[in-house]
């Protein structure tokens, strides 16, 4: 489709202020295809989810999302949780904010708010490597790229940011004007007015 221009996004859009199941923009993941319901995606990005899903399925294999778009609410519940674990007692907040940062973003700068990027079957780098872990990871590094998901957090030296996620497929011809706008359009008083 035509690569929508950053201003076709709002900042509560791109910071997750919306709600998946109420906005127009978005569609649901079948059940089928999903780990549970309630699963959204932006609807192009879903579309095309679901013709890698039926490729992958016609080769044997079974992608299954356990994670999709995540509004801001919903990714701070995951942050705060994090938070609170009994493991980081007596860490200070800098390490405790750096370690959830290795694999978790910080509510309101997650590319999951923007209903382009999915987490695939299962949230352990090391069920990828082996068994039906494996077959899935080969089969995605050899076609997801055919229907425009790449992954984006990686072992590449060049690369900074979250550590590798196996899981974690980003539908690039979105998410990567998302990215641009969000660069552009979202600043530091936007982030720290969701603190208010």
């Amino acid at each position: 489709g035509q690569i929508p221009s950053p201003s076709e996004w709002s900042v509560a859009e791109l910071i997750g202020l919306n709600e998946p199941s109420k906005d127009p923009a978005f569609a649901p993941i079948p059940a089928e295809w999903s780990s549970r319901d309630g699963l959204y995606l932006r609807t192009e990005a879903r579309d095309a989810f679901l013709r890698m899903a039926e490729a992958a399925a016609r080769d044997g294999v079974q992608l299954v999302v356990v994670s999709a778009a995540r509004n801001f609410t919903y990714q701070n519940g995951i942050w705060s949780r994090k938070w609170a674990r009994p493991d980081y007692a007596g860490w200070s907040d800098i390490e405790k904010a750096r370690d959830i940062l290795k694999y978790s973003a910080m509510p309101g700068s997650s590319r999951h708010h923007w209903g382009t990027d999915l987490d695939l079957n299962n949230l352990e780098n090391n069920w990828f490597e082996s068994g039906e872990g494996l077959r899935i990871a080969t089969w995605l590094g050899a076609h997801a790229a055919g229907f425009g998901f790449h992954q984006v957090y990686t072992e590449d030296p060049h690369r900074t940011g979250y550590l590798l996620e196996r899981w974690h497929w980003s539908y690039l011809p979105l998410a990567a004007p998302m990215l641009a706008a969000y660069n552009e359009c979202v600043g530091r008083a936007d982030l720290e007015a969701l603190e208010a």
